[in-house]
């Protein structure tokens, strides 16, 4: 059962949807949380006081305006920036309307945030265009707009950032229409199954472009190309493309003020790693499920402003790993299933810059661990393995500055708990591999920064749990599921204010008695399970 639970988790680290996802979710057309609740709610509660904060006479006349909206016929003759808040409040309501949104025609709204938005189509593109050279920026991820729609932005050419992510009736066509826009500095395609390799050359006119997002996109091999007079691009999202090969890091070498690269479930190997050898501003580079080997930590150490590198499930071992010590300005190393071992800890030593690392499903085991000891600077460790039990995170006890800590898998018990008093600096703690018991959670309680906790899969915590961390009132997220938790025991989390998800899913707790707490002590809970 408790191999079951971590290879769970393991999928939902590799699955790319749910891991790094930027600044962008997974649009879906409805049903978005991002639309639960209304702007009233949103006016929050104070939690320190408890007491609703009082609006301002802008926000009461907006939300009046707001349940007026069809008395309104034009916002033309308001000021800017008032009507812009009025369209704002509308969208999040989500009470704007193909019909309501012709209010707004000729505003010269600046900010058209429309991304997930239901119903939005290609008629709604006339008064979106209709802003012309005021519009700055608009998202249209998950709409139904096609490739007519966009011949409307055409006018618009002062937009510096458009997103289609999740569009998936933008094609080739479409592009050509927004190819005239040259003050573009983003551009997201996420998701697109309709551009190709040909449908980018209408990029090369860009050449403003800051950050271009095409991740997810299968058909666009051959096509970077077109993105080597590109050189102000600072940032470049092509991953979960497994069409991307060798052949496309080379138009890549040139854009030398590229400061984050994304290639990630790509075909990209060795070979492809020399290309990127001149990017001497590259900081952030992604390539998780990539078959490179440790030949290509040389050309790796040659980039002096590398500081985020993520080689998670790639072919790494020990032989060879060695060069890894080259690399002595990384901040953040994910080796996530790379076949490491204690051995490899060693190449790890002289990395005293780190500040992150993560060495879950590798083979290090409790010896290996204590190679980790001088990492003084370490502030998250990831060790999501079986093999790590009580002994591992004894010699780590000298990594004060622990702020996340991650033990999903390992085998800690009520003893390895009392090491945690060392890391009096933890925000975030995981500890779900089945040796807990109430006992263990004593040692926790005191932890008092904590905002996340995850105690999952402890099946022999119960009621008196909840008892003893219910002075964590900093928690915004706590997991006790699969655990012997009842209704009984919820009382305990009254005084967990700032919490915002409860995860107690397969314990003797129904979803009515949480929607209960929620009423009358949680007002800031917006997810729990059992739900």
């Amino acid at each position: 059962m408790m191999g079951g639970a971590c290879s769970r988790k393991r999928d939902q680290q590799v699955n790319e949807d749910s891991g790094n996802r930027g600044i962008y979710g997974r649009y879906c057309k409805s049903g978005s949380s991002k639309w639960l609740g209304n702007s009233i709610s949103r006016l929050a509660v104070d939690n320190k006081q408890g007491k609703t904060k009082c609006p301002s006479l802008m926000e009461l006349c907006i939300y009046k305006i707001r349940e007026d909206i069809d008395k309104y016929s034009s916002f033309s003759m308001l000021p800017r920036d008032i009507s812009q808040q009025i369209f704002n409040e509308l969208v999040y309501s989500q009470c704007l309307t193909e019909v309501s949104l012709g209010a707004f025609r000729d505003c010269a709204l600046q900010d058209l945030d429309l991304g997930e938005y239901p119903g939005l189509e290609d008629s709604w593109m006339d008064v979106i265009s209709s802003q012309e050279l005021s519009l700055l920026s608009v998202d249209l991820s998950g709409s139904d707009v096609t490739d007519s729609g966009l011949i409307h932005l055409k006018n618009c050419t002062n937009l510096q950032a458009m997103n289609f992510n999740y569009s998936d009736q933008i094609s080739d066509h479409g592009l050509e229409h927004i190819s005239g826009l040259s003050n573009l500095a983003t551009l997201s395609f996420r998701r697109n199954n309709q551009i190709t390799a040909q449908g980018l050359s209408v990029l090369s006119g860009l050449v403003n472009l800051l950050k271009l997002d095409l991740e997810r996109c299968p058909g666009i091999h051959g096509g970077l190309v077109h993105l080597k007079g590109l050189t102000k691009l600072e940032s470049l999202n092509i991953k979960c493309c497994n069409c991307i090969t060798d052949a496309d890091m080379k138009p890549l070498s040139g854009l030398t003020n590229l400061k984050e690269l994304q290639i990630s479930s790509s075909k990209v190997s060795d070979y492809g790693v020399t290309f990127l050898k001149g990017l001497h501003k590259l900081s952030l580079l992604n390539m998780e499920g990539c078959p490179i080997t440790a030949a290509c930590l040389d050309c790796l150490a040659a980039l002096p402003a590398l500081l985020y590198l993520n080689l998670s499930r790639c072919n790494l071992s020990d032989d060879g790993c060695e060069k890894i010590s080259g690399l002595t300005n990384l901040e953040t190393l994910n080796l996530d299933s790379c076949r490491i071992d204690d051995e490899g800890l060693v190449n790890l030593t002289g990395l005293t810059s780190l500040v992150s690392i993560n060495l879950s499903f590798t083979v290090v085991t409790d010896s290996g661990l204590k190679k980790l000891a001088g990492l003084a600077s370490l502030t998250s460790l990831n060790l999501d393995a079986r093999q790590i039990t009580d002994a591992g995170l004894a010699s780590l006890t000298s990594l004060t500055g622990l702020m996340h800590l991650d033990l999903f898998g390992a085998r800690i018990t009520d003893s390895g708990t009392n090491y945690l008093k060392n890391f009096k600096n933890l925000r975030s703690l995981e500890i779900c591999g089945g040796g807990l018991t109430d006992a263990g959670v004593k040692n926790i309680k005191d932890l008092s920064s904590l905002t996340v906790l995850n105690l999952s899969q402890n099946n022999n915590l119960t009621d008196k749990t909840l008892e003893l961390i219910s002075g964590l009132t900093q928690l915004v997220s706590l997991n006790v599921s699969n655990s012997r938790i009842t209704t009984a025991g919820l009382q305990h989390l009254r005084s967990l204010k700032n919490l915002k998800s409860l995860n107690l899913d397969s314990c003797k707790v129904t979803a009515y008695d949480i929607e209960k707490l929620q009423s009358t002590d949680l007002p800031n809970l917006v997810s729990f399970r059992p739900e």
